[in-house]
């Protein structure tokens, strides 16, 4: 097996594009999820049925649909409802958020819940409102503990990019393919396509490795 064909001049016009777009998807769909995800979760802990049941079926629903399916569904059927087309790349984004929202509203329901009901007392007992309780006590200390398993599932997230070349988005995998099928090298594209998605991963998790024994420490 012949990788000697992956020149800088072919990684330059074929995959850093495909790179961009990934890194891209990954980075729209972890702040749109974990908003979104944040709201789920705060719906789904008010205690008030008209926002728990919408909140917790969407959670679950989207949680049980593999996330390709939802991509073909909405690439597919979007255009057919709203007359015109979408396009791969903006279905992809809107697709991911959609989905990793419910996701991050998982993580961030845990670390809400992981933050001593006495602060929530006391902060009641200073007359704050529950809005007030939530954005000045609860959230702020729900995102630090909770820090490491988002970037985590942000991970998680770059690696099922990988899912929108099924709708033709020039991610980081069509990429390598499409440099593959022009130089006849469709076995090594592939290849080369899982080391760099490895060395992606595994630098990511050592810093969040890394960034996990320090809030140990600072805890």
């Amino acid at each position: 097996m012949d990788l000697s064909f992956f020149s800088w001049d072919l990684i330059s016009r074929y995959v850093v594009n495909g790179f961009w777009f990934s890194v891209q998807l990954t980075f729209i769909s972890t702040i749109g999820g974990i908003v979104f995800g944040t709201l789920l979760a705060l719906m789904r802990l008010s205690g008030k049925p008209l926002l728990v049941l919408p909140a917790t079926f969407y959670v679950n629903g989207m949680r049980s649909i593999p996330l390709v399916m939802v991509i073909l569904w909405f690439f597919l059927l979007v255009p057919v409802i709203i007359g015109r087309p979408v396009g791969a790349e903006y279905s992809a984004i809107i697709t991911f958020v959609a989905f990793e929202a419910a996701y991050f509203s998982e993580i961030m329901r845990a670390g809400i819940q992981s933050i001593p009901r006495g602060q929530v007392h006391a902060g009641q007992a200073l007359g704050m409102t529950y809005a007030q309780n939530m954005r000045l006590v609860v959230l702020p200390q729900a995102f630090r503990n909770m820090l490491p398993v988002l970037l985590t599932q942000t991970i998680i997230l770059f690696q099922d990019t990988s899912l929108v070349y099924a709708i033709g988005a020039y991610d980081l995998l069509k990429g390598f393919v499409t440099a593959g099928k022009i130089y006849g090298r469709p076995e090594e594209s592939y290849l080369m396509a899982a080391v760099v998605y490895f060395i992606v991963c595994v630098g990511l998790s050592f810093l969040v490795k890394r960034l996990q024994a320090r809030i140990a420490i600072i805890r």
